[in-house]
């Protein structure tokens, strides 16, 4: 299997074949991605449409020392929050202050399969900026500075981001199965 990076080699050399694996193989991730921003599937379509089409026209600008998927998402997350101002939808995020970190019991509930459903319930319910950082971090594995990158701020702010989108996401999951139970 060819690395993005032959791939993306490949597309500016001519091969158009290239930049049509390299849809394929983000082209679903990058939809669940915007729509965590959008909260409608088919603008999320839209709007990853438009990522590639931008990708195409100005294949030039790729910048080789960032991975194609973090160049992908930098670019749909500036889409999402342009569509989200036009349509005058934009959410206010609070300020975040510092908090020590620790994610070890978030991700053994992520990762433990049981009760998926209810914990992709609890995702829904979180601020997007929270779906977000969760998504990159926890599902796709990026690390902090990449998630930092896509985000436009500081890997300092996405941890504490991240600490604080875990503990309200394990709030949230803990009174779903308290109800559950109940």
């Amino acid at each position: 299997m060819e690395t993005d990076k032959e791939l993306y080699e490949g597309f500016l050399k001519g091969n158009t074949n290239n930049f049509d694996k390299l849809v394929l193989r983000y082209k679903n991730n990058l939809i669940y991605f915007i729509s965590r921003y959008i909260k409608d599937v088919h603008i999320a379509e839209d709007l990853s449409q438009d990522v590639f089409v931008y990708v195409l026209l100005h294949k030039e600008q790729y910048n080789f020392n960032y991975s194609f998927k973090t160049y992908l998402y930098m670019i749909a997350k500036s889409r999402a929050i342009n569509y989200l101002k036009k349509e005058s939808k934009i959410v206010n995020f609070e300020q975040i202050e510092n908090v020590c970190i620790r994610d070890k019991e978030l991700e053994d509930i992520i990762f433990s399969k049981e009760d998926v459903h209810s914990l992709k319930e609890a995702l829904h319910k979180l601020k997007p900026d929270y779906q977000v950082v969760i998504y990159l971090l926890d599902i796709e594995e990026y690390s902090y500075k990449d998630v930092s990158q896509i985000m436009q701020k500081t890997v300092f702010q996405i941890k504490t981001l991240a600490f604080n989108a875990r503990k309200k996401l394990k709030e949230i999951y803990r009174k779903e199965m308290s109800l559950n139970e109940g």
